[in-house]
């Protein structure tokens, strides 16, 4: 994958008076602000041929030049941690996380990521902003991930989530059982005690999760569960707020609750699962390059499907 191109334009009369990052934005779409505005400040980018601050206005004639170089964005450490690959080309990976597997390197959590894993499949990603990671799902939490192999998928595929476009479906184990699916609209924001945890709040962001019932059993539901905004621990934080936990989550599920007259078997099942029962199950987008809608599947997890079928033997 070659990192870096050459590319020159000239600002058109129409953009006179901008300043000079806005000209940028407008003429090279497929970078960020951000990344362009690093170009600016390096001397990647010049214009007329000498360096110029971003502020600067244009007057339009210029001749902008631009060293479009993937950059090293991070000092994260390539591993070589085995990978479970769905989709693979010159400008996109969706890989099948599983859980316990975390996604970015943290506090705790240094190295043995997702992250680690990706820069020894694939060392460009070096020069992508979070390693092409471009959402992220729980530790905990298994299923599909989409990552940007190029500067240019990167900033399509960003813009694809800010729209709104991208599909994410999950399959959520909860606790209760509900009459009829919905939809919850409520913001979230950090709790205004403990810090490591998410709550619906006045003033948080926006945040919008769909879910219909998938499968019944006595005192809890699997959930078909589709995002329409990506907050941090989204579909944990709504489902708790509606009095739906998810089964095995440590920090929103409360008291585990076992259906009156389960058996020994379902008991320990339930108190067994070890994690938040969610799972990333369908991702789809638009191809960054060609524009082709793409669709995958991940099959549930062993621990999950051994959980969904120890409820169905206790389900009268």
């Amino acid at each position: 994958m070659n990192s870096t191109r050459i590319l020159t334009a000239e600002i058109p009369p129409e953009l006179a008076g901008a300043r000079w990052d806005q000209a940028m934005a407008r003429l090279f779409p497929d970078f960020s602000r951000s990344r362009l505005q690093e170009w600016i400040r390096s001397g990647a980018a010049r214009l007329d041929g000498v360096m110029a601050p971003a502020r600067q206005r244009v007057l339009g004639g210029e001749r902008i030049t631009l060293t479009a170089e993937a950059l090293p964005v991070a000092t994260v450490e390539a591993q070589a941690i085995p990978l479970h690959l769905v989709y693979e080309d010159d400008d996109l990976l969706v890989v099948d996380k599983p859980a316990g597997l975390v996604v970015h390197p943290a506090a705790g959590n240094w190295d043995g990521t997702l992250q680690n894993a990706l820069l020894n499949h694939c060392p460009g990603l070096a020069g992508i902003p979070r390693g092409g990671i471009v959402h992220r799902i729980d530790k905990d939490t298994s299923g599909l991930l989409m990552v940007a192999k190029t500067l240019e998928s990167h900033k399509q595929l960003v813009d694809q989530l800010q729209a709104r476009s991208v599909s994410r479906e999950y399959l959520a184990l909860a606790q209760g059982v509900p009459t009829a699916g919905g939809a919850i609209d409520e913001p979230i924001g950090r709790h205004p005690t403990d810090r490591k945890r998410f709550a619906v709040r006045h003033g948080g962001k926006p945040a919008i999760t769909h879910y219909r019932i998938a499968e019944r059993f006595a005192a809890h539901t699997l959930l078909r569960v589709k995002l329409e905004t990506g907050r941090t621990h989204q579909i944990r934080v709504h489902l708790a707020h509606i009095r739906l936990p998810l089964v095995g989550d440590p920090v929103y599920g409360g008291r585990a609750r076992t259906p009156a007259g389960a058996s020994p078997e379902l008991i320990m099942a339930l108190r067994g699962f070890g994690r938040q029962a969610l799972h990333a199950a369908t991702l789809g987008l638009l191809h960054p390059s060609t524009g082709e809608y793409l669709e995958w599947q991940s099959d549930l997890p062993e621990d999950f499907r051994t959980l969904l079928d120890a409820l169905r033997q206790s389900t009268p």
